[in-house]
């Protein structure tokens, strides 16, 4: 009924309002859900649901249809950052435990979510594979939002962050076989090897596409002759061409993207760029996300009517909520038994695991464009109201696995070591203990800085500004201002 308010506008006037409204309603969320301690994501989300067309309907579905490019420009930001953690000393420093446990616990979600689609529920091969692909893929940033906030530390955590790192990219490459599988059933193909294989080999061809590409920005952003704001510009440029051409032959750019970013962090060690784009696609990261809550059909998820084959949509959301943490908690302690972690760690890395969102969402919209129809339909119905869950649940399942890890305490004396004995021997009293506690913390609480991201854009921009204007232009503009003060 809102949508009314653009009648006798123009699609110039309709489309930048819809914009300001998604990036205000995601803005305006996260007002809401900082104060319950949840991620943003749940907000964009929840907001996109409010102003869709299930709900206040504020977006013409134009303009939806007509962001359809957005999941492709988002899911590539985020496939080129995971590239920055594919350093060669970092895999040599991880070694194998971390690769068997992070294998174990994305496979065996992936497989038991497979295993429940398509040979309980009895649903297609396309839709039970892709859906079982996204099972694998994990959200860390709100578990390690609470690792910083709770300052939490030992093996548990090293583990814990080097398993968030890989698990992505066992997701894309997951992901990336499943929809050529799937698009090759839909295709009429019986299931075969070469079912298998053309997906490897084509996958391997992004690859090394996408490994070309990063040796051509490399090439391109030379750091000492590029100014930052063109390096910025070149290497968004490279990413959308990537994808472009990628989507002229029909195949995912994320492996792609993230062999592009780690040939080139192993090239250049220049991490710089990846906090440049880090701060630069806030708000691209957002509308995907708003736009993903407008394309969730919450009637279909509520309803009866809504289902695939004979099964009701929420039968499948809730299935697949439960066995995928089952599946993740399950290979995350097998991995870990076969790697030899400590107690600790074995019992409750699978709950910090639990989380899903960006990658998930992402792959669940290219996945809902790609299979089309009923099927890309409830695949992105699943994969939004679950993530959505996962969002609300994970930020407490993970505090609660740094403290059953005992990776943090609440307690003064074991957050600050200081000795309990003066330098003559004798012992101190409970309030000098206390005292010297405060001191050390108060010795060792960092400095107020911006953080890096924030620090890679505006000396971007500064650069910018001083190619813009000289100095000695700067000076003269500063001139009337300081006649005006006298």
């Amino acid at each position: 009924m809102f949508t009314k308010l653009y009648d006798g506008s123009t699609p110039a006037a309709i489309a930048i309002i819809s914009i300001s409204l998604v990036l205000l309603a995601g803005f305006l969320m996260t007002r809401i859900t900082k104060r319950l301690r949840l991620p943003n994501v749940t907000a964009y989300i929840t907001a996109g649901i409010i102003i869709g067309p299930f709900c206040l309907n504020l977006i013409p579905q134009s303009i939806i249809k007509g962001t359809g490019f957005l999941p492709d420009i988002a899911l590539a930001f985020i496939a080129f950052s995971t590239g920055e953690f594919f350093r060669v000393n970092t895999l040599k420093k991880n070694g194998m435990k971390v690769v068997v446990i992070t294998i174990l616990e994305a496979l065996l979600a992936s497989v038991l979510v497979f295993v429940m689609t398509y040979f309980v529920l009895r649903l297609e091969l396309a839709f039970s594979i892709v859906l079982a692909a996204l099972a694998s893929a994990t959200a860390p940033a709100s578990t390690m939002m609470t690792i910083r906030q709770t300052g939490a530390k030992g093996d548990f955590v090293e583990t814990l962050l080097q398993v968030v790192a890989l698990d992505d990219i066992v997701g894309l490459l997951a992901y990336s076989v499943a929809i050529s599988v799937a698009l090759h059933s839909y295709a009429g193909g019986s299931f075969s090897v070469s079912g298998i294989v053309v997906p490897l080999f084509t996958n391997a061809g992004v690859l090394l596409l996408g490994g070309v590409f990063g040796v051509l920005m490399t090439l391109l952003l030379r750091p000492k002759t590029r100014s930052t704001d063109n390096r910025l510009i070149i290497s968004v440029a490279l990413l959308f061409a990537f994808c472009g051409v990628c989507t002229v032959f029909d195949v995912s750019p994320l492996l792609g993207c993230m062999s592009m970013g780690t040939v080139y962090i192993n090239m250049t060690d220049d991490d710089k760029l990846f906090k440049q784009l880090g701060y630069f696609s806030p708000p691209i990261l957002l509308m995907f996300f708003v736009r993903s809550g407008m394309s969730f059909d919450l009637h279909a998820l509520v309803n009866s009517s809504g289902s695939i084959g004979s099964s009701p949509l929420l039968l499948i959301g809730i299935l697949y909520f439960v066995v995928r943490i089952v599946g993740k908690y399950a290979g995350a302690f097998t991995g870990c038994l076969i790697a030899k972690k400590p107690k600790e760690t074995r019992n409750y890395l699978g709950l910090a695991l639990i989380p899903q969102a960006g990658v998930a969402i992402g792959l669940a919209e290219l996945g809902a464009r790609t299979l089309q129809g009923e099927a890309g339909a409830a695949l992105l119905t699943v994969i939004l109201a679950s993530s959505v869950l996962y969002e609300l649940i994970g930020p407490g399942c993970a505090k609660l696995a740094l403290y059953l890890s005992k990776s943090y305490s609440n307690k003064l004396e074991d957050l600050v070591k200081v000795p309990e004995t003066a330098p003559d021997g004798k012992e101190k009293s409970q309030l000098e203990l206390l005292i010297e506690r405060i001191q050390k913390i108060q010795e060792e609480l960092p400095a107020h800085t911006i953080n890096e991201e924030e620090a890679a854009f505006n000396e971007a921009a500064e650069n910018h500004r001083s190619a813009l204007f000289g100095e000695q232009q700067r000076e003269n503009m500063k001139q009337p201002i300081r006649r005006r003060r006298k």
